[in-house]
Order: C-alpha cells, then structure tokens, then sequence
C-alpha cells in the first residue's frame, strides 16, 4: 500500500477517499481538512483569540495542536467536573499536554485555562445528575456550555472551538431527523454566530472521523484519555453512532454524504430566524430568555437555594426544561437523549 501524495508506504488507509498516507502526508491531509473548513465557514482568522474546549479526549487536543500547528492564536479551556478518577486523568492529560507544547503556546500568546465547576459553582456533575430534574447529560451539556461562553467572555476570547467531528455531527443528524426535531436541524451548522453576550461557537473538525483524529493523535504522540466518561452508558447517540458504522463499513463515504451533503442542499431547508429575545439574567448577568438563565435555575435547584424573590421561587424549583436549554443555548444539547427522557416521563 503506497501514499497517494508521495508514493512511499502508506500507513493509514482513508476509505471513504479511496486513498492512503504515509505519516507526514496524513498529517498534512487532517491540517488541510481543518484549513478547509475554518475557511469555508470563516470560522475565524490570524488575529482572533480562539479558546478550545479540551477534555482530554483526542478530539480536543487533537484540534488544540492542529490550531496550535497552523500559526492560531489557540489557547485551551479545562472544565473540571468532578467525575472521580475520569476527571482526575483527564486533568493531568491536559495539564501535560500544555506543558509539552509550551514553545508553541507562547508563540502565539496561549495559555490553558481551567475551571472547577465545584469550586466555581458549588456542585459536579454527579451531584447535579442526583439531585437535579434533568438528564445527566443535559445538566453536563449546559454547565460546558455556560462555563465556555462565560470564561470566553471574561478573558477576551473571540471564538470557542470543539472538538465534534464528523462521526459526533452525523450522529446528531442522524437522531435529529429520526425524530423530526426541525428546530434542532436549523441550528446545527459547523459555525454558531455571536450574539449579544454569546461568542461565536465553531466546529473545526467537521469534516473528519473519529478514527482520523485517532490516527492524527497516536502518529502525533498525544497522550489522551481512551476510555469513556462512565456517565455516558446506555447514551442513544452512542446506538446512532454504531448504526453509521454499520453503514460506512459496507459503503464507506456514508458519513460524509450524509453530514455533508446535508450542509451543502439540506440545511438551508431548515433555516429560521432565530428571534428570541435575550436580556442578562437577574442572577450571573449572562444571555437568557427568560428572568433567569437555564444555568442559574438548574444550579438553585441542585444546592437548594432561593433564586430571586418568593415569587420567583416555583420557576426555580421546576427548573427550565432540557429543550428550553438547548433553545436558550442556540445549540443541540443531545437532544436525542433529551427526546428519550422526556418519552419516559409521559
């Protein structure tokens, strides 16, 4: 098996391009994938200050050393959630990863953020998961969500970036049409344009699988944690993700026509204004539709706190719904996982 680009021997084999690449030309194939995608969407530029979101998984840091690699100015943000040993590894990932590309960083004037969502807000995600009326996930999707858009704001960030890749975007895509959730379907793009008091939101990996970020990491040499969240277990889009697998193994290039091409011919079928009207909540300041921000609510739930004035005290106790969430949020929150949920308590 030979490299496509340079004939020497190959080393990974990229189905769904009928190609194979030798180590240095498959790095160059994955750079120039994110490449082309921060340029087909004009996720951002040289100048702007991009924050990712780095959990410790491949796809994060694999995006953070390939922002990193092209000249961006890339810095990473760490949510601490209190997951036990999970969270503790993943840390230490992180931690490492920073240290070894420190030359690279200050190159480009980066630095790794990290924030205890404890310490920062007073309960994990374990905790919320017990306490609170939403699913687990929803709970962890929102509290990433808040925190990233918060320590964007505050440190002067322009743009968050997540590691989703293709086999995460179609998965969704796949639940979202499954079930005819069409509001979820016009927000999910590669780009979440800023508004007042929201930094844009990009997805740079997009256009590549899970098992390219995979091989760019291992050929990489980025350390990374391979094991799940334990919290994960029995997650619908996992079903969703397994099925596409299915399909890419008998004909491989299913992913991306789907996720693609749904981009290309699909998404603007599904397009709507999105003319909700945000007002700072009462409680943090941060972007919200109603008095106070999904966030707050969950948070006043889960520590048995008081949230405003008596009268306020029933919406804090019912909390905001999984689906108002991700509404608020202008952003899938599983939704999937959010449809099963609400499906069980009917």
């Amino acid at each position: 098996m030979r490299c496509r680009r340079c004939r020497e021997p190959a080393v990974v084999e990229v189905r769904r391009h009928n190609a194979a690449f030798c180590r240095d030309c498959f790095l160059h194939h994955v750079r120039e994938q994110v490449r082309r995608a921060i340029d087909a969407y004009d996720m951002f530029g040289p100048k702007d200050r991009v924050l990712v979101a780095v959990s410790g998984g491949k796809d994060s840091l694999a995006l953070w050393d390939i922002l990193l690699d092209l000249g961006y100015r890339a810095s990473g943000l760490y949510l601490g959630l209190g997951i036990g040993g999970y969270s503790a590894r993943s840390a230490e990932v992180v931690r490492r990863f920073a240290r070894e590309r420190r030359e690279a960083l200050e190159a480009v004037g980066g630095e790794l953020v990290e924030v205890d969502l404890a310490r920062e807000h007073g309960f994990d995600v374990p905790t919320a998961g017990r306490r609170g009326s939403r699913s687990t996930c929803a709970i962890c999707g929102l509290s990433k969500r808040y925190v990233f858009n918060r320590a964007a704001l505050e440190r002067g960030y322009d743009v968050v970036a997540t590691g989703h890749n293709l086999d995460d975007e179609a998965a969704t895509l796949l639940g979202n049409v499954l079930r005819w959730q069409t509001g979820y379907i016009a927000r999910q793009a590669p780009v979440l344009p800023a508004r007042e008091g929201m930094v844009k939101k990009v997805k740079p990996l997009y256009r590549l699988s899970e098992r390219e970020t995979a091989a760019y990491s291992f050929l990489r040499g980025i350390d990374y944690v391979v094991e799940e969240c334990p919290l994960v277990a029995g997650n619908t889009q996992l079903r969703y993700k397994e099925a596409l697998n299915r399909l890419e193994a008998a004909s491989p290039g299913t992913k991306a026509q789907f996720l693609l091409g749904f981009l290309e011919r699909g998404a603007a079928l599904f397009r709507a204004e999105d003319d909700a009207e945000l007002r700072p909540c009462e409680a943090c300041g941060q972007p919200t539709t109603a008095r106070f921000c999904a966030f707050c609510r969950a948070r006043a739930q889960i520590l048995g706190e008081r949230l405003g004035t008596p009268a306020d005290q029933g919406e804090a106790a019912g909390g905001s719904s999984d689906r108002e969430v991700a509404r608020e949020l202008a952003e899938e929150v599983l939704p999937v996982e959010i449809y099963a949920a609400e499906q069980a308590a009917r």
